[in-house]
């Protein structure tokens, strides 16, 4: 046992799960009788990191009268048994609950918190509803694990996927003492080294030698929404949940739409009425990591400092030591909106005043890049020639900035300047006269392309951009659905090339005031790479396809009066 000013360490502590294997946590405990509240985090990154690049050290909070316990999961790190994502963190965490709960000292009140997979640990531990957890804080996480984490619109999130897969695989060759194996990943894990451009997917070497990450391997094989990620739903669960969730998100963050869902499944479905009122959402204009004022270079404003231990804090104190500090009349929704760079609360998301408009695509036939003739308006198309363009995934369109993860310098994430992706003529552009009052969206984006292609399958992205007076074309957000994922995204159906389908592509949620002056434009294209992997156009399964499969498809984007392609923004009432 070390000592840490006041506080007092236990390092790898065993915690014994129902089937025998045993984890190891470390445990920070308070000077003083006692009894103290529990906070909890679970954690595939190694407990001693305590997740330290978002929330201050455990000794932080220890100080301040928690007893802080930090684990390892299964198979990961320091704890016993074997790793397989998702697998095990229903009933791992709630052996931990309730095993954290009698710890000396406690008083039997245990909240949870951390981001990303360690936000899926609370939530997988609160679908079980051990009588001992008595809140969560989960950061940036998603609502399921195939629509918002692996895949999104039925594309993988290929920068995310690989590049996690690379950083998680590198504690298994540790553990397995494959030295040179550890030494290999570790070195791919950058910017230059990650191989994102490798095909086929399936035969990605790096994750294939000595069976290092099967998981990454069984996802390739499950491209639908099937029994697979099923089991692992928490949307499918929220009706079990029994209690209140403080939940964290960034207008960049991979997982914004998993963590909006989060809050209002919850809200709506929780299984009391105490835990469906003690919802609350936060979003600020953060991606994954870190939460910063400057986000990717952008610079929001003072305002957006994340002040997470703070927040935390204040929650913990209520529902855990039950101070009388105002949580409950808190408004249940505060967003960050950009732009204006303010916070702002809300009694309700998406807010009720915010109107669904509808602003079409209009071209004389040439909308390609920058240099073409491309308009947005709310003025409905009339009889107007459509947009051809030509997508070679020899050649995608690539990512600049958006919603990935998890590092900046390895996966596209946060805001970019689009100039150098619009200068191409395999992405449409359709942009605004410069507006004559401030414009704000605020709520879910889609966009409806009347569409077709002469592939057998195909992609179709869509990306809304705030353009600056001096030209700078800022990205707020993107889409993107594969064809064959039109309609579901458990049963996909092969377009028929030729035919004109209604695509409806979800760009998620944002809040951004578009300020007079300023320009609101709209990209069409068929690839966001690496952000999201190529479609090779063949139709042929993901993962399978090599290069030299690649089929160059001709994509016919319509926009006529009996195929109004559009983008609908939730407009916000200004004064």
């Amino acid at each position: 046992m070390a000592r840490n000013g006041t506080v007092s360490v236990t390092h790898d502590v065993p915690v014994r799960m129902r089937d025998g294997v045993s984890l190891n946590a470390d445990v920070y405990v308070p000077e003083g009788p006692g009894p103290f509240p529990v906070l909890l985090m679970r954690s595939p990154y190694n407990k001693a990191q305590g997740q330290d690049s978002v929330y201050a050290h455990p000794s932080w909070y220890a100080r301040r009268g928690y007893l802080v316990v930090i684990q390892d999961v299964r198979g990961r790190w320091t704890s016993g048994g074997d790793w397989y994502p998702f697998a095990h963190e229903a009933e791992d965490g709630y052996d931990t609950v309730e095993w954290a709960a009698r710890l000396p000292k406690a008083n039997g009140r245990v909240g949870m918190y951390g981001l990303s997979y360690v936000g899926a640990t609370q939530l997988l531990a609160a679908v079980t509803a051990p009588p001992h957890l008595a809140c969560v804080v989960p950061g940036m996480t998603a609502s399921e694990y195939y629509d918002g984490w692996t895949y999104r619109g039925g594309a993988l999130h290929l920068a995310f996927t690989e590049s996690w897969g690379v950083s998680l695989a590198e504690d298994t060759a540790r553990r397995r003492e494959l030295h040179a194996l550890e030494a290999e990943l570790l070195a791919s894990f950058s910017a230059a080294g990650l191989q994102f451009g490798t095909l086929p997917i399936k035969e990605y070497a790096l994750l294939r030698r000595e069976g290092i990450a099967p998981w990454f391997f069984d996802w390739l094989e499950h491209p639908t929404r099937d029994e697979y990620w099923e089991r692992w739903s928490i949307e499918r669960r929220y009706a079990q949940v029994r209690v209140p969730a403080f939940h964290i998100a960034g207008w960049y963050d991979i997982f914004l739409d998993g963590s909006i869902r989060n809050y209002r499944g919850l809200r709506e479905r929780a299984a009391e009425e105490a835990a469906r009122d003690g919802q609350r959402l936060l979003i600020g204009p953060w991606h994954h990591v870190p939460w910063a004022q400057v986000v990717s270079g952008w610079d929001f404003g003072d305002e957006a400092r994340s002040r997470i231990n703070e927040w935390q804090l204040r929650w913990f104190d209520y529902w855990l030591r039950g101070v009388e500090n105002g949580v409950p009349d808190d408004p249940p929704v505060r967003i960050f909106v950009m732009g204006e760079n303010r916070w702002r609360e809300e009694r309700e998301w998406p807010l009720r005043r915010a109107e669904a408009a509808e602003w079409f695509l209009h071209s004389a036939g040439t909308a390609n890049s920058l240099n073409g003739d491309g308009a947005l308006s709310r003025e409905r198309p009339g009889d107007e020639e459509p947009d051809i363009f030509i997508y070679d995934p020899r050649a995608p369109a690539v990512s600049l900035g958006g919603r990935s993860c998890c590092r900046y310098l390895v996966s596209p994430m946060g805001p970019a300047d689009q100039r150098p992706v619009e200068i191409h003529n395999g992405v449409l552009v359709y942009t605004t006269p410069p507006l004559g009052r401030d414009v704000e969206v605020t709520g879910p984006v889609s966009a409806v392309l009347f569409a077709a292609t002469t592939a057998r399958d195909t992609d179709w992205t869509a990306k809304l951009v705030d353009v600056y007076p001096d030209g700078r074309a800022i990205n707020v957000a993107d889409g993107i659905l594969r064809a064959r994922y039109r309609d579901s995204l458990s049963a996909p159906a092969l377009p028929s090339p030729g035919k004109v389908y209604e695509y409806r592509v979800d760009l998620g949620s944002t809040s951004n005031l578009f300020k007079a002056g300023h320009r609101i434009r709209v990209e069409v294209s068929s690839s966001n790479f690496p952000a999201y992997d190529r479609n090779l156009n063949t139709g042929n399964g993901l993962g399978d396809e090599r290069i030299g499969d690649c089929a160059v498809a001709t994509q016919t984007v319509f926009h006529d009066s009996a195929r109004p392609s559009r983008i609908i923004l939730p407009i916000v009432p200004r004064p």
